[in-house]
């Protein structure tokens, strides 16, 4: 039973889990939503410049007609001619191509959440398997395509049906009308059409990718197994790191414990804490923390500063609020320099033979 919860797809992808997804072209994806935003900008295009567009062809239109008989056609004017018609038609329609291009790119990045994937748009040829192909086509998906189709279809098919209606009426179609209105009425039919495809279309569109969101995270969902696997693979082994951290440990402390015999002093506690010191005039804008340690690590620091003669002063609550505000390698803290200051000077009059001999000691490693 146990060996079965562990097999269902029970958990929610991890955010590896869905990078690694966006990267594969894995992510919900509506084919009506990809035509619903660019006849979306068909619409706004007519609608804020078909006016101007249809004026400018039509005044082009009325010139070349004026000057048609008086054109001489040759092999010289024809291309002049169709340059001029080609630049008209051009202005005219490219506020509407660069508006669907814009459209079509917006569609699929807020669908990819702007994501671009090489993979996705690499070959896949487990497509060519034909009996996968096959047990595809009788798939549950390929059964809710279909139906998705099928509502499309009636959607687009009422919103014709609603917008013929309303046009049928129109004074077109039961009396004389002028030739000027003909574009009025064509205009305002092609208005009509495409706001209700697009609200039939929005509909679908977003029953559509709602039906493909929850079909991707069901695809992705991961069992409880799969989780803790890709848990153990991001954190690494614990026994490893739990080592790493024990050999950066050692190796810190080796490097604080070869630092205290060029320390100007060591701050104890007397038995629990010691922090070494060190203060270079014109090197050291400040005190710096040289080396810290409690319990059996502040007894090697205290030995060792013995060994070298470093100078050693118990101050209980600078010791400790060294230790635990001090950062090793770092000036102390600004709230300790007073206090510091007169332990340094102290040191500084009664160990003037150490001092001296410091300097040739913290010359000896660079030479």
């Amino acid at each position: 039973m146990a060996d079965t919860d562990q097999d269902q797809k029970t958990e929610q992808a991890t955010g590896k889990k869905l990078e690694e997804a966006m990267e594969n072209g894995q992510f919900a994806k509506s084919a009506e939503l990809s035509l619903l935003f660019p006849l979306a900008a068909t619409l706004g295009v007519f609608g804020f410049s078909v006016s101007s567009a249809s004026r400018d062809i039509g005044e082009y239109a009325v010139a070349m007609f004026t000057r048609f008989a008086v054109t001489s056609v040759d092999r010289d004017t024809v291309g002049v001619q169709l340059g001029e018609v080609l630049f008209t038609t051009g202005r005219a329609l490219a506020p509407l191509l660069i508006a669907i291009v814009v459209a079509a790119l917006l569609a699929g990045g807020i669908q990819s959440g702007f994501h671009l994937s090489a993979k996705a748009f690499m070959p896949k040829f487990e497509r060519l398997d034909f009996i996968a192909g096959f047990g595809r086509v009788f798939s549950k998906g390929s059964l809710v395509r279909g139906g998705m189709d099928l509502m499309k279809l009636i959607a687009i098919g009422l919103a014709l049906w609603l917008g013929t209606r309303g046009l049928i009426t129109d004074p077109l179609f039961s009396s004389p009308v002028e030739a000027a209105y003909l574009g009025e009425f064509l205009n305002h039919a092609t208005m009509l059409f495409l706001t209700r495809l697009l609200l039939a279309l929005s509909i679908v569109g977003a029953i559509s990718y709602a039906y493909e969101k929850f079909k991707t995270t069901r695809e992705l969902m991961m069992t409880k197994q799969e989780v803790k696997d890709e848990h153990k693979n991001a954190e690494g082994d614990g026994h490893t790191k739990a080592a790493m951290r024990r050999m950066a440990r050692r190796l810190m402390q080796k490097q604080m414990l070869s630092a205290v015999q060029t320390a100007d002093v060591v701050v104890t506690n007397p038995t629990h804490y010691a922090v070494a010191l060190k203060y270079e005039r014109g090197v050291d804008h400040a005190p710096v923390v040289l080396a810290k340690g409690e319990n059996r690590f502040a007894l090697r620091i205290k030995a060792l500063a013995a060994e070298h003669g470093v100078p050693t002063v118990e101050n209980r609550p600078v010791a400790r609020f060294l230790f635990a505000a001090g950062k090793v390698g770092e000036p102390i803290p600004a709230e300790l320099f007073q206090a510091v200051a007169e332990i340094l000077a102290v040191v500084y009059r009664t160990h003037r033979y150490y001092f001296h001999c410091l300097k040739a000691r913290r010359l000896a490693p660079a030479a």
